[in-house]
């Protein structure tokens, strides 16, 4: 069955975004994040989470599952040419697949007003950066500690 990548527009499939948070992170930041921090995030809080955020998201869907996500969206007053995507998990069982592949380029379409894209990724996150480096984006060198997860975190960004 084809992925099909939407808008994230029903309760259904914020369940399902929830999920795919909740499990990537589950299965992906171990040895990357306080093990405090994962052991907190639930499933419940991730649903949480996902009820507050509901725009500038999008998500792959195989059938009537999610599979994927990407959140997307502008830095505001601080950096007004400058786009973001905030967030890009896809489940391990659809690793090397091309769903995040798919996810990401309907991102940056709806960042096509923007000079320069940037993201933040783990710093011990190869998978990820080898990714996103094979997109074209680039680390800044700058990092950013984030305390709430007890990890860094490096920005990367892709000059259009």
């Amino acid at each position: 069955m084809p992925i099909t990548i939407k808008p994230m527009e029903t309760d259904a499939e914020v369940r399902g975004k929830a999920y795919v948070h909740w499990k990537c992170w589950q299965t992906t930041y171990p040895g990357l994040v306080s093990q405090a921090y994962l052991d907190a995030f639930t499933l419940e809080k991730s649903q949480e989470k996902a009820l507050l955020w509901r725009d500038n998201l999008l998500v792959a869907k195989d059938g009537d599952r999610v599979v994927g996500f990407a959140g997307y969206g502008d830095r505001g007053p601080e950096a007004p040419d400058v786009g973001e995507v905030f967030a890009l998990y896809v489940l391990p069982a659809y690793h090397g697949t091309g769903v995040g592949q798919q996810l990401l380029d309907a991102a940056l379409n709806r960042l096509s007003d923007y000079p320069r894209i940037c993201l933040w990724v783990l710093r011990g996150n190869a998978r990820a950066i080898r990714f996103y480096e094979k997109n074209g984006f680039h680390a800044t060198g700058e990092e950013l500690f984030n305390p709430r997860v007890d990890a860094l975190e490096i920005r990367m960004i892709k000059e259009r």
